[in-house]
């Protein structure tokens, strides 16, 4: 007997550049965004990628943080203490389904 995979209604996930500070070896700068999909975006620190990817996984798939006012958005900075870029993620609504 064979099992067809779960598929899964998934909803969009944003991130955008919210602060930065110092000098980003990936020119990272405040107002930047990037297309959440499959793999790192292009452009994107595969450092400050690996800190998101929890938190990406999580908004994905329904999770909240409760140190956040609103629960479709999850901040954080990579791991360059020294030159920190902040970024968010931000869950976006789904769209509703269109009938014909």
């Amino acid at each position: 007997m064979s099992k067809e995979p779960k598929t899964f209604d998934v909803p969009e996930v944003t991130c955008k550049v919210i602060s930065q500070k110092g000098t980003c070896d990936y020119h990272h700068e405040v107002g930047q965004s990037f297309e959440v999909k499959n793999g790192i975006p292009q452009g994107m620190c595969p450092d400050a990628v690996h800190t998101l990817f929890p938190y990406l996984h999580g908004l994905t798939y329904g999770a909240s943080y409760p140190w956040e006012l609103d629960r479709d958005i999850a901040r954080m900075a990579c791991p360059d203490w020294e030159n920190p870029v902040v970024f968010e993620l931000r869950r976006l609504p789904k769209e509703p389904d269109k009938k014909s």
